[in-house]
């Protein structure tokens, strides 16, 4: 059973490009992506989600 998907990959590499790790997904994918750039992923990603959420109330 395959896992469910939170963010999309658009957004993933939007993420990315903004960090400056986009050259390494599509290059090496993201196994090369260390796993402090991975995290700083998933903070912007929340980040993001909470300031959408917070705009909506």
């Amino acid at each position: 059973m395959a896992r469910k998907q939170f963010m999309s990959d658009e957004l993933k590499y939007e993420i990315a490009k903004d960090l400056g790790v986009y050259d390494t997904v599509k290059n090496e994918g993201w196994g090369s992506v260390s796993s402090r750039n991975c995290g700083n992923i998933v903070k912007k990603a929340i980040e993001m989600a909470q300031k959408d959420l917070a705009n909506k109330y």
